[in-house]
């Protein structure tokens, strides 16, 4: 059966050339969109460099307010008001809101009101941010504001089983999942360069241990220094070297605590694949991911991933296998597996090879049209729910015709 395109409004604080797990992946949801068919408008707070006017009419910028501690990102802002007159004039089938601040909230009450379709996503761990950055008090009010919000969509997408299970957990309904994929022609291990691994003072036998992500408290960056530490000890005679590509909010504390490593800055594109390929042993050890694209990028670059079992790395590393994993929070696991990967060269090449074959089934084209088939469930689901509520309003008007259970 034919199903019609759809008019879809993604509503996000976030998009690129934003460099984040959540640009990303709306990125590659958009232009997916797109490519199916579909007409697909984004309302997002306006970027650096960006000014007021603007001539593309699939794109509502709004006023953006600075996050505080995360240069370069920002909160949205918008009335619910000119989001009704926008999509009075041309409504919308179905809205995805990706971020729950004020921006997703005047989007959310707009659409309640004009009785459009909802999907929510659950991209970024609020209350265990607020809990890392000394805010614990906050975590109970942030998980009853996002468990509400959620609630007041069709379905709310997960992009982890583990991460639907703790939202589960405390409370949250109507949870579906929606994984992430890579780009394997991007991030291949062709584009290593022995060039760029000269940069870094490193000859073709040394080892490239690379972190990439954004610098930050809640990355649990404090576990580098100990893990290098530990891997120097047990490999003395191996030439190692930290290359950390990214940048955040940490970047001067982690300078001092890691002297000799090399520091890339944020990068993107090939530029970044080519990074990933240059590597070796790929450490991520955050405990606050919802999902961690980094993860099977780093696995499809042809690097060995040593993580906590969760998030992407639970859904997509087979321990000794395709990678290493350790039980979240259990630093010396952590540690151990990463010296368990450079024990035996072959060890580590037969990982990395499996990382590599792995991630390159996971391909971006399957999870967009899974997304497409949430978008068209919930124009179903709100469509019914409004003849019902239309019939039940017939049917308690006095002298109504209509029948009756």
């Amino acid at each position: 059966m034919n199903t019609p395109a759809l008019r879809i409004t993604l509503v996000s604080e976030t998009f690129p050339p934003e460099i984040n797990g959540v640009a990303n992946t709306l990125g590659r949801l958009s232009e997916g969109l797109c490519q199916r068919g579909h007409t697909v408008e984004v309302v997002r707070p306006r970027q650096a460099g960006e000014g007021p006017l603007h001539n593309d009419p699939a794109l509502m910028l709004c006023r953006g307010w600075p996050l505080p501690g995360y240069p370069g990102l920002q909160w949205g802002e918008v009335s619910m008001h000119k989001l009704l007159r926008r999509w009075r004039r041309q409504r919308p089938d179905v809205l995805y809101i990706a971020t729950e601040g004020p921006l997703g909230l005047s989007a959310l009450r707009a659409a309640r009101r004009l009785g459009v379709a909802v999907v929510s996503g659950f991209h970024t761990n609020f209350p265990q941010y607020s809990g890392q950055y000394g805010l614990g008090l906050l975590t109970r009010v942030l998980t009853h504001y996002l468990r509400w919000f959620h609630r007041c969509t069709t379905t709310t997408l997960v992009p982890s089983l583990s991460q639907r299970l703790e939202l589960e957990r405390r409370g949250f309904e109507r949870l579906e999942l929606l994984a992430r994929g890579v780009d394997a022609c991007l991030f291949n291990p062709a584009r290593r360069s022995q060039a760029l691994r000269d940069s870094w003072g490193l000859g073709p036998d040394d080892i490239a241990v690379l972190h990439v992500g954004r610098l930050a408290v809640e990355k649990n960056l404090s576990l580098l220094r100990p893990c290098l530490d530990a891997l120097h000890k047990a490999y003395p005679h191996k030439h190692l070297r930290l290359i950390v590509v990214g940048d955040g909010p940490q970047r001067s504390t982690l300078g001092q605590q890691l002297p000799d490593a090399v520091f890339c800055g944020a990068q993107r594109g090939e530029v970044l694949a080519e990074h990933y390929a240059s590597g070796d042993l790929f450490l991520f050890p955050s405990l606050t991911e919802t999902f961690g694209n980094v993860v099977l990028e780093a696995m499809a670059s042809g690097l060995a991933v040593v993580a906590y079992d969760e998030a992407a790395a639970a859904q997509h590393i087979r321990h000794g296998h395709s990678g290493a994993l350790a039980m979240p929070g259990d630093q010396t696991a952590f540690v151990d597996a990463a010296c368990w990967l450079l024990e035996e060269t072959e060890t580590l090449r037969r990982v990395r090879l499996n990382a590599r074959q792995h991630a390159s089934r996971q391909g971006w084209p399957a999870i967009v049209e899974q997304f497409e088939g949430y978008l068209y469930s919930a124009c179903r689901q709100t469509s019914a729910a409004a003849e019902q509520a239309q019939a039940a309003t017939l049917r308690a008007k006095p002298g109504s015709t209509a029948p009756r259970g």
